[in-house]
């Protein structure tokens, strides 16, 4: 069966276990790993989720993390309208 963690994304139970498996034993690398939380959501449906699965399999409880605010490009048209000194 299937288990699917993060929609955005498609990541597995399986895939979030192998990658911890791999020594990916902290909740940035393995996001880095797997990819989950990157996807349209930010992370805001499997985030919590993924650091209890972490925690559970390290035998503890979930640490806290740093959540970065997604981000949006700016073209270098934009960039080279800008004033100097700013």
């Amino acid at each position: 069966m299937k288990i699917i963690v993060c929609r955005c994304e498609d990541v597995t139970l399986h895939e979030l276990d192998a990658a911890i498996d791999r020594g990916h034993d902290d909740i940035e690398s393995l996001k880095r790993y797997t990819g989950f939380g990157t996807g349209w959501c930010q992370g805001k449906a499997c985030l919590s989720m993924c650091a209890r699965r972490l925690a559970e399999r390290a035998g503890a409880t979930p640490t806290p993390f740093t959540a970065r605010p997604p981000y949006h490009p700016v073209t270098l048209a934009a960039l080279a309208g800008l004033p100097e000194g700013d």
